[in-house]
């Protein structure tokens, strides 16, 4: 039996080191620059702008992290990216979910440095502390903002998105409803592998012209129209498919349940809603990202919390749903899928 040692006490306390490193050539737009081909150190440093100093450790160190491939070493030693950085930190592709990261280097690692506080008090750690106005607030009110923080969001979704697509079984509907919507990114997978069915991704009115734009963007204006609805003010559109995607976890527990009815009350018999988060093991001893989100939703809301398959299912029976299942989607994503 191996002797107990500190190293992953260390590894995991210290772990911001690395995250800002990674958080540092995203801002720098690193793996964009890379993506058009390997460079030299001094390349690198000439173009992005790096110190001589820095230079080595930063990019040895992304490339021990996994997210760089180096080859020779040396002044001669050439740097790319990764496969996983070129797909998913390029800002070329429909992949990138540098607009998540970017949001973190802005201000998460700042509110998150305020936990302590937050697990004292269970208030939020955000905006609202210093000006008492809600981060979203602001947000929605700022058009360009609100436009990167939903490409941002449509980054970190397509996998999900995608996977919700293609595996749930989409042949016994017609409709669907995506409520939060934002930039319609569920109609768009689904309407494109599904050409028999037809959606509407609803939002509050700020977003609505963001989705009409990617709607058409993608050539499906004629299958998937963009809506205005304050769902806990005003009953959701009609459809056999319900879908709310990283919404639920935004909210108390009176709210979730205010929302599950909502699907409910809009769904035929035999219609189907579905939860999209990063829903956590039952056990709650598995889904780290999840157990993490649900500090983040501590952080930055009143009253969210992500939530366990069995919350869920219980939740959608107390409302009326009949059968219960959780899909795993991709990563630490599931949708929740509960049928009238």
């Amino acid at each position: 039996m191996n002797a107990p040692n500190p190293g992953h006490i260390l590894q995991v306390g210290l772990g911001f080191w690395a995250s800002k490193a990674l958080l540092s050539a995203v801002e720098l737009d690193l793996f964009t620059h890379l993506a058009t081909g390997s460079r030299t150190r001094a390349t690198l440093e000439a173009e992005l702008g790096l110190h001589a100093r820095s230079s080595r450790d930063f990019l040895d160190v992304l490339v021990a992290l996994g997210f760089l491939v180096r080859d020779g070493s040396g002044d001669s030693a050439r740097y790319a990216c990764s496969e996983e950085t070129a797909m998913f930190l390029d800002r070329a592709q429909p992949t990138y979910v540098g607009g998540m990261l970017n949001m973190a280097n802005d201000r998460l690692w700042r509110v998150w440095a305020d936990l302590t506080e937050g697990l004292r008090s269970g208030l939020p750690q955000n905006e609202i502390k210093h000006t008492g106005r809600p981060v979203f607030e602001a947000l929605y009110a700022d058009a360009e903002g609100l436009e990167v923080f939903m490409r941002a969001m449509t980054g970190i979704s397509m996998g999900p998105c995608a996977m919700l697509a293609e595996k749930f079984d989409w042949s016994r509907y017609k409709t669907l409803v995506d409520a939060g919507g934002a930039t319609g990114l569920l109609s768009i997978q689904v309407a494109r592998r599904h050409a028999h069915l037809s959606a509407v991704s609803v939002d509050l009115p700020a977003v609505e012209p963001i989705a009409r734009k990617a709607i058409a963007a993608a050539g499906l204006g004629d299958r998937i129209r963009a809506a205005s609805v304050d769902f806990f003010a005003e009953p959701l559109p009609r459809a056999d498919v319900v879908v709310m995607g990283h919404i639920l976890h935004n909210w108390n527990l009176d709210e979730k349940l205010q929302l599950v009815r909502r699907a409910y009350e809009a769904l035929p018999a035999g219609g189907a809603f579905i939860a999209v988060d990063n829903i956590i093991d039952d056990a709650r001893r598995e889904n780290v990202f999840g157990l993490l989100v649900s500090l983040n939703m501590l952080l930055e809301t009143s009253g969210g919390f992500d939530y366990t398959g069995a919350d869920f299912a219980g939740w959608c029976r107390q409302v009326g749903f009949q059968r219960v299942e959780i899909l795993p989607l991709a990563g630490p994503t599931s949708a929740g899928i509960a049928y009238k």
